[in-house]
Parts: C-alpha cells; sequence; structure tokens
C-alpha cells in the first residue's frame, strides 16, 4: 500500500536536490497544504509552477536576524497582530536592482534569492514590494507550530539558508 505522506528524510532528499514538497499541518491547526521550496533555489520555473498551480500568496520564510539585518520591520507590530495563528509578516519586498516592475516570476525569483542570501544588506531590498517575507520565531517550532517555522526548520535540515518559499495551495472555489 501506498503511503501518503513522505518522511522527513524523503522531503529532505527533494529539497536537496532543488525540488518542491507540499508542506501540510495539523487539520486542527489551519489544515491547509504549502507548496514549499527552499528560497536558494527559486527559479522563474518553479515561482510561476507556485502561481499557477498554488494560486496563494508567495512568501518567504526568514529568520529574524535575517529580517534585522535587512532591517525589515513587521508588518504589524507583535501586541496589534490580530491574525489567529499570530503568523509574522514583514513588509512586502522587492530586489533593489536585476527586476523591473517586481511582479513577473523572473523579479519575484530574484527578490526571493535576496531576501534569503546571508549576504544581502537593506540596501538589497526595496519596500514594498511583490514578495512577502514571514519571520520565524525565534524558539522555532517548539514555540509557533506555522508553515514559517516549518520552513526555517527543514532549510536548515537541508544544509541551506534558512528561507524557503511558500506558497498555499488554494481550492477552486
Amino acid at each position: 500500500m501506498k503511503r501518503a505522506l513522505a518522511t522527513v528524510q524523503e522531503a529532505l532528499a527533494r529539497l536537496k536536490k532543488g525540488g518542491m514538497i507540499l508542506l501540510v499541518d495539523d487539520p486542527r491547526r489551519e489544515n491547509e497544504g504549502d507548496l514549499f521550496m527552499l528560497a536558494e533555489a527559486a527559479t522563474p520555473e518553479k515561482v510561476n509552477f507556485m502561481v499557477t498551480h498554488g494560486r496563494g500568496l508567495v512568501c518567504v520564510a526568514i529568520e529574524s536576524a535575517q529580517a534585522r539585518r535587512l532591517t525589515l520591520p513587521l508588518m504589524v507590530a507583535s501586541h496589534e497582530n490580530t491574525e489567529t495563528t499570530r503568523v509574522n509578516f514583514g513588509v512586502s519586498v522587492n530586489a533593489a536592482r536585476g527586476i523591473d516592475s517586481g511582479i513577473s516570476a523572473h523579479d519575484r525569483a530574484k527578490t526571493i534569492r535576496t531576501l534569503a542570501s546571508p549576504r544581502s544588506k537593506a540596501k538589497d531590498i526595496t519596500r514594498p514590494g511583490h514578495v512577502f517575507p514571514l519571520i520565524a520565531h525565534d524558539g522555532g517550532l517548539r514555540a509557533r507550530q506555522g508553515h514559517t517555522e516549518a520552513a526555517v526548520t527543514l532549510a536548515k535540515l537541508a544544509g541551506a539558508h534558512p528561507a524557503g518559499v511558500l506558497c498555499e495551495v488554494l481550492r477552486t472555489d
């Protein structure tokens, strides 16, 4: 009989090869699936796949240290966050160089890689933009069991920069 879900090791093997997985959470939480890939593996083709087939918002999960390095503020202050799962959205961004309007798959892939790179500085991004940062809780999955923290954890386990791209998979309705 075929398993419905991959093991963590199988998922990591796919991610290490630049692949994409479907990251699902507990049915008692959000009960949703997100297309997920390592941020450093983002290409225009993969971003286009996410937008076309996932149809949700394209977001990049990053550590709070990366957000601070980029002087990236939260969309709303933590004490004003009334979203049910307390997800920490950063202000949307674009790459400062190498893009046109920011909305194309090429532009978003460039922005994703810039946002995730440990070499990037605040001057390398502009805001607002077309890519939405998600800032992981410092306590990781022990502190918050969200896709944001799972994305950062999976990236670390894969030996990549601690950043991953998420796009919710929407139903047709």
